[in-house]
Protein backbone atom coordinates (compact mmCIF):
# COMPACT_ATOMS: atom_id res chain seq x y z
CA UNK A 1 0.00 0.00 0.00
CA UNK A 2 1.68 3.44 -0.95
CA UNK A 3 2.55 4.78 2.19
CA UNK A 4 3.93 8.70 3.59
CA UNK A 5 7.71 8.94 3.41
CA UNK A 6 9.72 11.16 5.79
CA UNK A 7 13.65 11.08 4.41
CA UNK A 8 15.44 13.86 6.93
CA UNK A 9 18.34 14.52 5.56
CA UNK A 10 16.59 13.70 2.18
CA UNK A 11 18.43 16.86 -0.24
CA UNK A 12 21.92 14.67 0.22
CA UNK A 13 23.49 11.96 -2.05
CA UNK A 14 21.64 9.11 -0.53
CA UNK A 15 18.06 10.87 -0.15
CA UNK A 16 17.44 12.28 -3.50
CA UNK A 17 17.86 8.69 -4.72
CA UNK A 18 15.91 7.42 -2.25
CA UNK A 19 13.36 9.83 -2.55
CA UNK A 20 12.89 8.72 -6.16
CA UNK A 21 13.02 5.05 -5.36
CA UNK A 22 9.78 5.21 -3.14
CA UNK A 23 7.80 7.89 -5.79
CA UNK A 24 8.27 5.14 -7.94
CA UNK A 25 7.03 2.47 -6.20
CA UNK A 26 3.94 4.62 -5.16
CA UNK A 27 4.93 6.56 -2.74
CA UNK A 28 4.76 9.45 -1.39
CA UNK A 29 7.97 11.83 -0.06
CA UNK A 30 8.40 14.53 2.24
CA UNK A 31 11.94 15.90 2.83
CA UNK A 32 13.43 17.76 5.29
CA UNK A 33 16.90 18.73 4.66
CA UNK A 34 19.14 22.10 6.28
CA UNK A 35 20.66 22.61 3.21
CA UNK A 36 24.07 23.47 4.51
CA UNK A 37 26.46 25.36 2.21
CA UNK A 38 29.23 22.49 3.00
CA UNK A 39 26.87 20.15 0.71
CA UNK A 40 24.64 22.38 -1.30
CA UNK A 41 26.35 25.49 -2.13
CA UNK A 42 25.24 28.92 -0.75
CA UNK A 43 22.15 29.50 -2.95
CA UNK A 44 21.16 26.09 -2.70
CA UNK A 45 17.96 26.69 -5.54
CA UNK A 46 20.49 27.62 -8.11
CA UNK A 47 23.61 25.52 -6.93
CA UNK A 48 22.35 22.53 -5.92
CA UNK A 49 21.82 19.59 -8.44
CA UNK A 50 20.57 17.48 -5.92
CA UNK A 51 17.77 20.06 -4.30
CA UNK A 52 17.21 20.15 -8.00
CA UNK A 53 16.55 16.56 -8.64
CA UNK A 54 13.70 16.42 -5.94
CA UNK A 55 11.23 18.97 -8.19
CA UNK A 56 8.51 17.01 -8.66
CA UNK A 57 9.21 14.23 -6.80
CA UNK A 58 9.29 15.13 -2.83
CA UNK A 59 7.70 18.08 -0.86
CA UNK A 60 11.00 20.01 0.69
CA UNK A 61 10.82 21.51 4.11
CA UNK A 62 14.35 23.49 4.68
CA UNK A 63 14.45 23.19 8.72
CA UNK A 64 16.49 21.00 10.31
CA UNK A 65 16.78 17.64 13.06
CA UNK A 66 17.92 19.85 15.86
CA UNK A 67 14.79 22.18 15.58
CA UNK A 68 11.45 21.01 17.49
CA UNK A 69 9.00 22.81 15.23
CA UNK A 70 10.71 21.72 11.75
CA UNK A 71 10.40 18.20 13.41
CA UNK A 72 6.86 18.18 13.86
CA UNK A 73 5.77 20.44 10.76
CA UNK A 74 7.78 17.58 8.55
CA UNK A 75 6.36 14.42 10.91
CA UNK A 76 2.66 15.35 9.65
CA UNK A 77 1.34 12.30 8.03
CA UNK A 78 4.34 10.27 7.88
CA UNK A 79 4.18 6.76 8.25
CA UNK A 80 7.86 5.82 7.63
CA UNK A 81 10.94 7.66 8.99
CA UNK A 82 14.06 7.66 7.28
CA UNK A 83 16.22 9.34 9.25
CA UNK A 84 19.43 9.91 7.08
CA UNK A 85 20.14 13.31 8.74
CA UNK A 86 23.55 14.03 10.33
CA UNK A 87 26.84 15.79 10.04
CA UNK A 88 29.51 13.74 8.19
CA UNK A 89 33.16 13.45 8.65
CA UNK A 90 35.51 11.19 10.64
CA UNK A 91 38.42 13.78 10.66
CA UNK A 92 36.00 17.27 11.07
CA UNK A 93 34.08 15.46 13.51
CA UNK A 94 37.91 15.54 16.20
CA UNK A 95 37.60 19.06 16.28
CA UNK A 96 34.01 20.34 15.73
CA UNK A 97 32.46 18.21 18.14
CA UNK A 98 29.61 20.18 19.75
CA UNK A 99 28.17 20.48 16.01
CA UNK A 100 28.66 17.00 15.72
CA UNK A 101 26.95 15.52 18.64
CA UNK A 102 24.00 18.32 18.56
CA UNK A 103 23.04 17.55 14.87
CA UNK A 104 23.94 13.75 14.78
CA UNK A 105 22.84 12.90 19.02
CA UNK A 106 20.50 16.00 19.69
CA UNK A 107 18.37 15.70 16.81
CA UNK A 108 18.03 12.13 16.83
CA UNK A 109 17.08 12.47 20.44
CA UNK A 110 14.06 15.50 19.51
CA UNK A 111 12.57 13.17 16.94
CA UNK A 112 12.55 10.65 19.72
CA UNK A 113 11.27 12.93 22.28
CA UNK A 114 8.38 14.14 19.31
CA UNK A 115 7.42 10.49 19.07
CA UNK A 116 7.42 9.52 22.20
CA UNK A 117 5.14 12.24 23.13
CA UNK A 118 2.98 14.07 21.14
CA UNK A 119 0.39 11.61 18.42
CA UNK A 120 1.63 10.49 15.37
CA UNK A 121 1.47 7.96 12.32
CA UNK A 122 4.97 6.83 11.96
CA UNK A 123 5.13 3.05 11.95
CA UNK A 124 8.37 1.96 11.02
CA UNK A 125 11.76 4.63 11.76
CA UNK A 126 15.13 3.23 9.95
CA UNK A 127 18.07 5.08 11.17
CA UNK A 128 21.40 5.54 8.69
CA UNK A 129 24.19 4.18 10.91
CA UNK A 130 27.51 3.53 10.11
CA UNK A 131 30.69 1.02 9.61
CA UNK A 132 32.51 3.66 11.46
CA UNK A 133 30.96 1.77 15.37
CA UNK A 134 32.73 -1.07 15.18
CA UNK A 135 36.12 1.04 15.36
CA UNK A 136 38.98 -1.46 13.93
CA UNK A 137 36.48 -4.51 13.43
CA UNK A 138 37.06 -8.03 13.56
CA UNK A 139 40.13 -9.86 13.02
CA UNK A 140 41.43 -13.64 13.58
CA UNK A 141 44.12 -14.95 15.43
CA UNK A 142 46.84 -17.61 14.26
CA UNK A 143 44.68 -19.94 16.28
CA UNK A 144 41.59 -19.15 14.92
CA UNK A 145 40.12 -16.59 17.46
CA UNK A 146 38.29 -13.75 16.55
CA UNK A 147 39.57 -10.25 17.86
CA UNK A 148 38.20 -6.53 18.12
CA UNK A 149 41.74 -4.86 18.55
CA UNK A 150 41.75 -1.40 19.89
CA UNK A 151 42.61 1.59 18.05
CA UNK A 152 46.38 2.16 16.60
CA UNK A 153 48.52 3.93 18.59
CA UNK A 154 50.46 6.95 17.19
CA UNK A 155 53.80 5.96 18.29
CA UNK A 156 53.12 2.85 16.18
CA UNK A 157 52.30 4.96 13.33
CA UNK A 158 55.02 7.85 13.71
CA UNK A 159 57.18 4.67 13.00
CA UNK A 160 55.75 3.57 10.04
CA UNK A 161 53.66 0.72 11.65
CA UNK A 162 50.19 1.07 10.35
CA UNK A 163 48.85 -2.42 10.97
CA UNK A 164 46.63 -3.26 13.59
CA UNK A 165 48.08 -5.77 17.14
CA UNK A 166 46.23 -6.58 19.74
CA UNK A 167 48.55 -7.63 23.71
CA UNK A 168 49.78 -10.66 23.47
CA UNK A 169 48.41 -12.18 20.07
CA UNK A 170 51.00 -12.49 17.07
CA UNK A 171 50.07 -11.60 13.28
CA UNK A 172 45.75 -11.11 12.64
CA UNK A 173 44.22 -11.27 9.76
CA UNK A 174 41.40 -9.04 8.67
CA UNK A 175 37.95 -10.73 8.42
CA UNK A 176 34.33 -9.58 7.80
CA UNK A 177 32.65 -7.64 10.44
CA UNK A 178 29.07 -9.16 11.29
CA UNK A 179 26.49 -7.17 12.97
CA UNK A 180 27.62 -9.00 16.69
CA UNK A 181 30.70 -7.23 16.93
CA UNK A 182 32.28 -5.15 19.62
CA UNK A 183 31.21 -1.86 19.25
CA UNK A 184 34.34 0.48 19.84
CA UNK A 185 34.38 3.48 17.48
CA UNK A 186 37.26 5.62 17.42
CA UNK A 187 36.20 8.94 16.27
CA UNK A 188 33.48 11.50 17.63
CA UNK A 189 31.55 10.71 14.53
CA UNK A 190 31.51 7.02 15.05
CA UNK A 191 30.76 7.87 18.65
CA UNK A 192 27.61 9.57 17.62
CA UNK A 193 26.39 6.74 15.18
CA UNK A 194 26.83 4.28 17.48
CA UNK A 195 24.46 6.81 20.28
CA UNK A 196 22.00 7.58 17.13
CA UNK A 197 21.25 3.53 16.89
CA UNK A 198 21.24 2.90 20.11
CA UNK A 199 19.19 5.89 20.82
CA UNK A 200 16.30 4.49 17.88
CA UNK A 201 16.80 1.13 18.63
CA UNK A 202 15.80 1.34 22.23
CA UNK A 203 12.86 3.74 22.43
CA UNK A 204 11.54 2.78 18.73
CA UNK A 205 10.20 -0.23 20.50
CA UNK A 206 8.55 1.04 23.50
CA UNK A 207 6.55 3.68 21.92
CA UNK A 208 5.17 0.57 19.05
CA UNK A 209 7.35 1.72 16.33
CA UNK A 210 9.63 -0.78 14.39
CA UNK A 211 13.44 0.12 14.30
CA UNK A 212 15.54 -0.88 11.44
CA UNK A 213 19.28 0.12 11.90
CA UNK A 214 21.43 0.07 8.82
CA UNK A 215 25.39 0.93 9.14
CA UNK A 216 26.73 1.70 5.78
CA UNK A 217 30.07 1.16 4.86
CA UNK A 218 31.62 3.58 2.29
CA UNK A 219 29.04 4.54 -0.07
CA UNK A 220 30.28 6.32 -3.76
CA UNK A 221 28.49 6.66 -6.77
CA UNK A 222 27.66 9.35 -9.18
CA UNK A 223 25.83 12.61 -7.60
CA UNK A 224 28.42 12.40 -3.98
CA UNK A 225 29.54 15.95 -3.22
CA UNK A 226 32.70 16.88 -4.88
CA UNK A 227 33.16 19.93 -3.23
CA UNK A 228 32.79 18.85 0.20
CA UNK A 229 36.37 17.72 1.43
CA UNK A 230 34.24 15.20 3.69
CA UNK A 231 32.83 12.99 1.58
CA UNK A 232 35.57 10.60 0.46
CA UNK A 233 38.58 10.05 -1.51
CA UNK A 234 36.79 9.17 -4.73
CA UNK A 235 35.50 12.63 -4.78
CA UNK A 236 38.90 13.77 -3.80
CA UNK A 237 41.22 11.97 -5.72
CA UNK A 238 38.59 12.48 -8.58
CA UNK A 239 38.83 16.25 -8.55
CA UNK A 240 42.89 16.17 -8.21
CA UNK A 241 42.85 14.58 -11.45
CA UNK A 242 40.84 16.51 -13.30
CA UNK A 243 43.15 19.32 -12.10
CA UNK A 244 46.06 17.43 -13.02
CA UNK A 245 47.42 17.70 -9.08
CA UNK A 246 49.42 15.36 -7.28
CA UNK A 247 47.88 12.44 -4.81
CA UNK A 248 49.41 11.96 -1.93
CA UNK A 249 48.68 8.67 -0.51
CA UNK A 250 48.14 8.15 3.44
CA UNK A 251 50.06 5.31 5.49
CA UNK A 252 51.39 2.95 2.97
CA UNK A 253 48.82 2.66 0.44
CA UNK A 254 47.51 -0.52 1.79
CA UNK A 255 44.86 0.54 4.43
CA UNK A 256 41.19 -0.43 2.90
CA UNK A 257 37.66 0.06 2.92
CA UNK A 258 34.26 -1.57 1.83
CA UNK A 259 32.92 0.91 -1.12
CA UNK A 260 29.26 0.03 -1.61
CA UNK A 261 27.55 1.63 -4.85
CA UNK A 262 24.70 4.22 -4.16
CA UNK A 263 22.10 1.87 -6.18
CA UNK A 264 23.11 -1.23 -3.66
CA UNK A 265 22.66 1.59 -1.16
CA UNK A 266 19.23 2.63 -2.02
CA UNK A 267 17.82 -0.36 -2.71
CA UNK A 268 18.74 -2.13 0.62
CA UNK A 269 17.53 1.10 2.72
CA UNK A 270 13.94 1.36 0.50
CA UNK A 271 13.90 -2.87 1.52
CA UNK A 272 14.58 -2.32 4.93
CA UNK A 273 11.76 0.62 4.96
CA UNK A 274 9.18 -1.69 3.52
CA UNK A 275 9.69 -5.16 4.15
CA UNK A 276 7.66 -6.90 7.43
CA UNK A 277 11.18 -9.05 7.60
CA UNK A 278 13.69 -6.29 8.36
CA UNK A 279 11.64 -4.99 11.45
CA UNK A 280 13.98 -4.78 14.14
CA UNK A 281 16.99 -6.25 12.55
CA UNK A 282 20.66 -4.07 12.30
CA UNK A 283 22.03 -4.89 8.96
CA UNK A 284 25.38 -4.06 7.39
CA UNK A 285 24.87 -2.13 3.75
CA UNK A 286 28.17 -3.12 2.09
CA UNK A 287 29.79 -5.08 -0.96
CA UNK A 288 31.47 -7.43 1.42
CA UNK A 289 34.75 -6.67 -0.37
CA UNK A 290 37.94 -4.79 1.05
CA UNK A 291 39.64 -2.41 -1.56
CA UNK A 292 42.63 -0.90 -0.99
CA UNK A 293 44.00 2.86 -1.22
CA UNK A 294 45.99 2.01 -3.53
CA UNK A 295 43.47 -0.27 -5.84
CA UNK A 296 41.21 2.87 -6.22
CA UNK A 297 44.08 4.77 -7.50
CA UNK A 298 44.71 2.47 -10.34
CA UNK A 299 40.80 1.96 -10.51
CA UNK A 300 40.47 5.74 -11.26
CA UNK A 301 43.37 6.51 -13.35
CA UNK A 302 41.88 3.49 -15.88
CA UNK A 303 38.69 4.92 -15.61
CA UNK A 304 39.75 8.51 -16.49
CA UNK A 305 42.07 7.32 -18.79
CA UNK A 306 45.28 9.58 -17.79
CA UNK A 307 47.52 9.56 -14.24
CA UNK A 308 49.23 12.21 -12.51
CA UNK A 309 51.91 11.85 -9.67
CA UNK A 310 51.31 9.69 -6.47
CA UNK A 311 53.23 9.43 -3.44
CA UNK A 312 53.02 7.46 -0.65
CA UNK A 313 53.23 9.83 2.13
CA UNK A 314 53.08 7.76 5.17
CA UNK A 315 51.35 10.92 6.77
CA UNK A 316 48.51 9.65 8.71
CA UNK A 317 45.44 11.04 10.67
CA UNK A 318 44.38 9.86 14.41
CA UNK A 319 40.55 8.32 14.34
CA UNK A 320 41.13 6.80 11.06
CA UNK A 321 40.60 2.59 10.80
CA UNK A 322 43.34 0.77 9.11
CA UNK A 323 40.62 -2.14 6.99
CA UNK A 324 37.02 -2.40 7.07
CA UNK A 325 35.02 -4.75 5.19
CA UNK A 326 30.99 -5.86 6.02
CA UNK A 327 29.96 -9.40 6.76
CA UNK A 328 26.72 -9.25 4.52
CA UNK A 329 24.96 -12.15 5.04
CA UNK A 330 22.36 -10.63 7.31
CA UNK A 331 21.57 -8.43 4.36
CA UNK A 332 20.94 -11.29 2.30
CA UNK A 333 18.85 -13.14 4.57
CA UNK A 334 16.35 -10.28 6.13
CA UNK A 335 16.01 -8.06 3.22
CA UNK A 336 16.75 -10.76 0.31
CA UNK A 337 19.68 -8.85 -1.44
CA UNK A 338 23.27 -8.66 -2.22
CA UNK A 339 25.11 -5.66 -3.81
CA UNK A 340 25.11 -5.70 -7.41
CA UNK A 341 27.77 -3.44 -8.63
CA UNK A 342 31.18 -4.75 -8.26
CA UNK A 343 33.96 -1.59 -7.28
CA UNK A 344 35.80 -1.06 -10.40
CA UNK A 345 32.04 -1.20 -12.50
CA UNK A 346 30.91 1.61 -10.29
CA UNK A 347 34.07 3.47 -10.76
CA UNK A 348 33.40 3.56 -14.18
CA UNK A 349 29.79 4.83 -13.73
CA UNK A 350 31.37 7.65 -11.07
CA UNK A 351 34.56 8.73 -13.68
CA UNK A 352 31.56 8.77 -16.95
CA UNK A 353 29.30 11.40 -14.10
CA UNK A 354 32.11 13.24 -12.76
CA UNK A 355 33.59 14.06 -16.34
CA UNK A 356 30.03 15.77 -17.00
CA UNK A 357 30.45 17.84 -13.71
CA UNK A 358 31.95 21.20 -13.77
CA UNK A 359 35.67 21.28 -12.43
CA UNK A 360 35.45 23.05 -8.54
CA UNK A 361 37.86 23.45 -5.66
CA UNK A 362 36.89 20.97 -3.28
CA UNK A 363 38.68 22.33 0.13
CA UNK A 364 40.45 19.42 0.23
CA UNK A 365 43.94 21.45 1.30
CA UNK A 366 42.10 23.39 3.97
CA UNK A 367 40.25 20.27 5.49
CA UNK A 368 44.24 18.98 5.88
CA UNK A 369 45.16 22.53 7.02
CA UNK A 370 42.29 22.50 9.53
CA UNK A 371 43.43 18.93 10.65
CA UNK A 372 46.94 19.54 11.07
CA UNK A 373 47.18 22.68 12.99
CA UNK A 374 45.01 20.44 15.65
CA UNK A 375 47.53 17.64 15.33
CA UNK A 376 45.72 15.24 14.04
CA UNK A 377 47.34 14.64 10.48
CA UNK A 378 50.54 13.57 11.39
Amino acid sequence: MPEHVLITGGAGFIGTRLARRFVDAGHTVTVLDSLIPQVHGDDPQTTSPLLRSLDGIATVIEGTVTSVDDLRRALQGAQIVVHLAAETGTGQSMYEIDRYVEANVGGTAKLLDLLANESHTVGRLVIASSRSIYGEGAYRTDDGRLVYPSHRADADMAAGDFDVHAPGEGELTLVPTDESAKLHPSSVYGITKQMQESLIMTVAPTIGIEPVSLRYQNVYGPGQSLKNPYTGILSIFSTLIRQGKPINIFEDGLESRDFVYIDDVVESTFLASTLPAAAGRTINVGSGVATTVNEVVDALFTAFGTEVPTTVTGNYRLGDIRHNVADTTVLADALGYSPRTDFRTGVTRFVEWVLEEPVEESGYERSLKEMAERSLLK
